[in-house]
């Protein structure tokens, strides 16, 4: 069993409250470095690359280095998800650490906050990270999400300022009537530095209506270990309420192995979702087109 990446939620504290994200049920927590290695040992035998998130951002870590360290010693890759507002708390030594493969920015965090910064002193430390990245030749990407194209949650004002600001920053045109007409899903902007467009989903729910089954990227392309220890089949499961072990308590060749991962798998290979979240999930309409 491999995975294209495993999920490893160094904290579940991000520090804002957006709109498009579910309400953190679950009590603070940051991984600790003994505990987050053992983790590492046990994922390298099933992938190459780690997501230092589930719903936390790891920015908001003042010793997010440390962590990186772990991963570059037990020979993987690393891809931060981040807000972009806890970029100057970390140096560009720490950014573009080498086993860092991406960073992901959300841009709609800045308009989907109740915030006492301006757009402009938000977007600059992005545009300063970009600006390094090219000066210093880094070799990693650096996606600069947008993921608010969809008919219903498009904030046109929002992407207009946005879509000038970064034309003028990178010497090109980002014509906005033209990319909600062909609705890309990215641009380049420069040697590995993109906008990446999307939508808004919904963030599957126990309380959300009954979509039935489909089958899942979950237990397949990846599985997340929220910041408890607890290990879920889907990096969408912030709240562990499938559960498939706890890595203080068991391994995760045993977790794998277990009744419910193995019915799982074996339920999506046929289309079946078996955990009521999994049919609750609309997320999952993604594959099954």
């Amino acid at each position: 069993m491999k995975f294209y990446r495993i999920y490893i939620e160094l904290t579940n504290v991000c520090g804002l409250s957006c709109s498009f994200c579910p309400t953190k049920s679950l009590p603070s927590k940051e991984m600790d470095f003994d505990f987050f290695e053992s983790v590492i040992q046990q994922a390298k035998a099933y992938t190459n690359e780690i997501a230092c998130h589930v719903v936390g951002d790891p920015l908001t870590l003042s010793n997010l280095d440390a962590y990186l360290d772990i991963i570059h010693k037990h020979g993987l890759k690393a891809m931060l998800t981040t807000s972009g507002y806890f970029l100057k708390k970390h140096s560009f030594e720490t950014l573009f650490h080498p086993c860092v493969k991406q960073i992901n920015i959300s841009l709609n965090s800045f308009n989907k906050n109740d915030t006492s910064i301006t757009f402009e002193q938000y977007i600059k430390p992005v545009l300063a990270l970009c600006s390094a990245k090219l000066e210093r030749k880094e070799d990693l990407f650096i996606n600069l999400r947008v993921w608010n194209l969809d008919e219903m949650m498009s904030e046109r004002r929002f992407n207009e300022t946005l879509f000038q600001t970064l034309s003028s920053a990178f010497g090109t045109t980002l014509d906005l009537d033209e990319i909600y007409k062909a609705r890309p899903k990215s641009i380049r902007l420069a040697s590995k530095v993109l906008v990446h467009f999307d939508n808004y989903f919904e963030w599957p729910s126990l309380n959300n209506e009954y979509y039935g089954d489909g089958t899942c990227q979950g237990l397949q392309s990846h599985i997340a270990v929220l910041a408890s220890g607890k290990v879920v089949p889907c990096c969408l499961d912030c709240d562990g309420i499938i559960e498939l072990g706890d890595l203080y308590q068991t391994r995760l060749d045993e977790i794998l192995s277990s009744k419910r991962a193995v019915n799982m798998i074996e339920g999506f290979k046929e289309g079946k979702a078996v955990e009521e979240l999994c049919q609750k999930c609309s997320y999952k309409d993604r594959f099954n087109d």
